[in-house]
């Protein structure tokens, strides 16, 4: 187990975790979709840690991003290679201290790890729905996340708080059900997806759609997948989560091997940022379904709050919440103007917002890494709500 991780033993981890799961909607009730549509049943995958209040006010709900879960922190086995995907963040002592919060985390609607979505099963026919699954938006995710919040009788929590994709959520859960959350925290995130983000979009969903395995989208039953297309699209996507000063910090011009140029075109990892990429692409295939990726990156692509909530100050301005807002200057997914567009809404309606444009060489992954400059400002932003 490696030593950058606090291990499941360690007092600062919130230690072994079970993920849950629960229905919410029916096919007899199911949940009224954006598009106009209908979906039912609805099985959502969560996992909470700490101690919750019954009311739900020391709850933290966590909104993950794209190819995230709900294994925010945590261990599901001792023998597991690492943790969640926010474990540096969540636990004893850390920026959301479990010993005074409880932090929930569900996988989203049209994902691939225990939420329904196109890999699931279809009860009428055993099969997975695939290409057949309906158009789900940002708005539908969140309506499934407030249900889960009263199922569990969470009828106001402490905080929502996102980055990237989970940011899209933090905002519209702050349009769609202004009182419901004391608080709202936005990372390395906006109110839309800009024309370059739904660009590099396309070109990650048109390596999936090239691939001859993906078969319109029913390749569930077959031996080979679209792994070719999937793990392309990912290489593309994971471009735009680095900045220029990351790459090359960490990759440089370096070549894998010392030694004279092989002169071989075929030779697709010669150089170090090749073979990261390809690794990227490769180990992300073993978790991920194309049929989600295709959608929820055309749900970040739909997604735009004033559009459907009316003007950012007026549709933010209902929330009693307090906001901060993190941007990061070299993000160029969701770059810093996005982060003052939102920062200067929220003041114009009279808001408690609080705006922090970070430095970090990271770029939109910073949300994910930068522990300490996060956690100087997110542990006294929960500490005062």
């Amino acid at each position: 187990m490696s030593s950058r991780f606090d291990p499941p033993d360690s007092p600062r981890s919130v230690g072994l975790v079970a993920p849950r799961d629960v229905r919410l909607f029916t096919a007899e009730e199911p949940l009224t979709l954006a598009s106009g549509g209908t979906l039912g049943p609805i099985d959502v995958r969560y996992e909470l840690v700490g101690e919750p209040r019954p009311d739900g006010s020391n709850v933290v709900y966590v909104c993950h991003a794209l190819t995230g879960d709900a294994h925010a922190a945590g261990w599901h086995s001792a023998d597991d290679r690492k943790p969640g995907w926010w474990d540096d963040f969540v636990g004893p002592g850390k920026a959301v201290d479990t010993t005074k919060y409880a932090v929930l985390c569900a996988n989203i609607l049209g994902g691939c790890q225990g939420t329904t979505g196109p890999a699931t099963p279809d009860e009428s026919t055993g099969k997975p729905s695939g290409p057949a699954f309906p158009f789900v938006t940002i708005a539908d995710i969140v309506r499934v996340h407030r249900r889960l919040c009263e199922r569990l009788g969470f009828g106001r929590v402490r905080c929502v708080v996102g980055g990237s994709l989970g940011g899209m959520q933090a905002l519209e859960w702050a349009a769609a059900f202004p009182e419901t959350a004391a608080s709202f925290v936005v990372m390395a995130s906006g109110p839309t997806l800009q024309a370059q983000g739904i660009a590099f979009n396309a070109v990650a969903r048109r390596a999936i759609f090239a691939d001859p395995r993906f078969r319109d989208g029913h390749y569930y039953a077959e031996a080979e997948k679209p792994d070719f297309g999937l793990a392309l699209a990912r290489m593309i996507a994971h471009i735009t989560y680095l900045s220029e000063e990351s790459i090359e910090q960490k990759f440089g011009r370096r070549r894998q091997e010392d030694g004279p140029r092989t002169f071989d075109l075929r030779r697709e990892t010669e150089f170090q940022i090749e073979s990261y990429l390809h690794y990227q692409g490769r180990t992300f295939v073993d978790r991920f379904d194309a049929n989600s990726y295709l959608l929820l990156t055309k749900a970040m692509d739909y997604f735009d709050l004033a559009e459907a909530h009316g003007p950012l100050d007026e549709c933010l301005g209902r929330a009693d919440a307090r906001f901060l807002i993190l941007s990061y200057t070299t993000d160029w997914l969701f770059p810093s103007s996005q982060g003052r567009e939102v920062t200067t809404a929220l003041l114009k309606a009279g808001r408690d917002v609080t705006f922090a444009d970070f430095d970090s060489p990271f770029g939109h992954d910073a949300f994910l890494i930068e522990k300490e400059q996060i956690s100087r400002v997110l542990t006294p932003f929960l500490a005062r709500v």
